[in-house]
């Protein structure tokens, strides 16, 4: 590096420099000014010295609020003798701080006194200006914590803070694709990364591995790094669901570690947009474990408390799941331990349509009530197949079958390939395959799922049913491939008909005059029918289809 810094020196000024250009108060005075809903960061440092401080010392804000609400703020070690607290205020007014540190006798990290100004937040970031993430009253979606709904449209990014995804140009690059394109989450693992071995080095970062070798303490300059992009996503208007790791590292590491990083994570990045995924194939054991019942079984347990742990070490009380080999309900011994159910249904293209259509419905109907939505199902493209109408198909059965959101991913992005470099062979001795990053990231599907959502969005989304009895045909355990229904009570009905070979009847409508048009779920245009209204039956029969192709039908009730 030129003017004699080091590589660790220059990761740790690019971190600061771009998360300061940001927003974030960095090294501020002891009495601070900050924006409600947005990021604010303040540090405390020890002239006391320990052998190992990330072990050794856990610091604590106790912040209360104007309401006179306390809450636990753990703060994280930012390597050598700095630990920093970073919190979102939830709303205006003056902020009482006062610094807790599990050595009382070190006056310069515990009972150090503070106040919080905050202003009203003034700019167009819609989660600073809404509120952290939650579950929506109706169990069933997601909305911001002042009630404005979230369109979960995820993007699946498994790899993406190591080296491979460059960082500004190649993590700029795919993030504004997904903004144009109408994503708002993206699935992200915390550097203990699936389909390879532990400190292998695709997992790495500019500033190397997340955790040093045998687990011993955390590397804090490799968070460095990654708060950068995790900046960039939260300052483009992108939510991130966090993995912490994929599964197979509880045994590996042991509970008490994984709850270590999952307290650093909380501390990182629990004041941006996020919800929390707490491992990747949850309960599945490493590849090529010799013991996988075993491992299943303390995965299980592990996840349960650990679910337990991050609930009530986030103060924010972000929402927080599982990436399951089939179902989030069936990765833990008590479901309540979620706040919604993710689904993992298959990669076999149109074969894995009956495995998703009964999965979902089954975790719809099962207790407690939560979201529902698929976290990965036939990535575009993987083995060859899965291509875009597989992708419609999965994103409008779905939402028509009452998810409460839909995740994308294309091969080649999850893994981050590059040109110079396929990401190669996985533990088990096969590679996926896949195009470059950038190839996969022009994929059409990616690009339909983005008009399918701006084509709900006209309406009240949050609010949409399934109705598959409003629609003749419609799909059965016999035929999946059948129009599926559903309707936004006093504003629409919605019917995808995945073959457009047969005209369908939209039945048990409300006697009203209605609007209808036929949607191309590919490029976004309508077909206008124009003004209609349901017969002596109450039923309407929509014309033939323009093509034989898959048809989205539209009746836009009139005012």
């Amino acid at each position: 590096m030129s003017g004699g810094m080091s590589r660790r020196s220059f990761v740790k000024a690019l971190a600061v420099s771009a998360v300061a250009s940001s927003g974030v108060k960095s090294g501020l005075s002891q009495d601070r000014v900050a924006s409600s809903g947005a990021p604010t960061e303040w540090s405390y440092t020890s002239g006391k010295q320990y052998s190992d401080p990330f072990n050794q010392v856990d610091v604590d804000a106790m912040i209360t609020q104007p309401s006179g609400q306390e809450e636990r703020v753990p703060a994280f070690w930012a390597g050598g003798s700095t630990w920093r607290v970073r919190y979102a205020p939830p709303a205006p007014g003056l902020y009482r701080i006062r610094s807790v540190c599990s050595d009382t006798r070190n006056r310069d990290l515990h009972d150090r006194a503070s106040i919080l100004n905050v202003e009203p937040y003034a700019g167009e970031n819609s989660h600073y200006k809404h509120g952290v993430l939650k579950v929506a009253e109706d169990k069933r979606h997601f909305q911001h914590a002042d009630g404005t709904p979230f369109f979960w449209l995820g993007d699946t990014w498994w790899m993406a803070l190591c080296k491979r995804l460059p960082w500004p140009d190649g993590f700029e690059t795919l993030a504004a694709d997904r903004v144009q394109k109408g994503f708002t989450i993206v699935q992200i693992v915390a550097g203990l990364y699936p389909d390879m071995e532990p400190f292998d080095d695709r997992g790495a970062n500019e500033a190397g591995f997340a955790w040093e070798p045998d687990f011993s303490r955390i590397n804090p300059a490799y968070f460095d790094m990654a708060d950068v992009r995790m900046q960039h996503l939260a300052d483009h208007g992108l939510a991130a669901c966090v993995v912490g790791f994929w599964g197979y590292f509880i045994p590996r590491m042991g509970i008490a570690k994984v709850k270590q990083h999952w307290r650093y994570l909380i501390a990182r990045w629990g004041s941006y947009p996020v919800v929390w995924c707490l491992a990747g194939e949850g309960t599945m054991p490493y590849y090529l474990s010799k013991t996988k019942e075993q491992d299943a079984e303390t995965q299980k347990h592990g996840l349960t408390e650990l679910a337990r742990f991050v609930r009530a070490t986030d103060p924010h009380h972000h929402p927080i799941t599982i990436h399951p080999s089939s179902s989030a309900r069936l990765c833990v011994d008590d479901p309540s331990v979620l706040d919604f159910d993710m689904l993992q249904t298959g990669h076999s293209d149109r074969q894995s349509v009956p495995n998703t259509i009964e999965t979902l419905n089954r975790s719809l109907a099962a207790a407690p009530r939560m979201p529902v939505l698929i976290g990965e199902v036939c990535y575009e493209g993987i083995m060859e197949a899965s291509r875009q109408e597989v992708q419609r198909f999965m994103f409008w059965s779905a939402l028509l079958g009452g998810a409460g959101g839909h995740t994308y991913g294309a091969n080649g992005i999850w893994q981050v390939n590059t040109r110079q470099q396929p990401y190669g062979l996985s533990p088990h001795g096969h590679s996926w395959g896949g195009p470059a990053w950038d190839i996969a990231s022009q994929l059409p599907g990616s690009g339909q799922l983005g008009l399918a959502k701006n084509l709900l969005t006209r309406y009240s989304w949050w609010k949409l049913e399934p109705h598959p009895e409003m629609v003749e045909p419609r799909w059965s355990n016999a035929d999946y491939w059948q129009p599926y229904a559903g309707q936004i009570p006093g504003e629409a009905f919605i019917v995808f008909s995945p073959s457009g070979m047969k005209p369908i009847t939209i039945k048990n409508l409300e006697a009203s005059s209605y609007r209808a048009f036929f949607f191309n779920p590919s490029d976004g245009t309508e077909v206008q029918i124009g003004n209609v209204s349901p017969d002596s039956n109450s039923a309407w029969k929509a014309p033939e289809f323009p093509i034989f192709r898959d048809w989205v039908v539209v009746l836009e009730r009139k005012a």
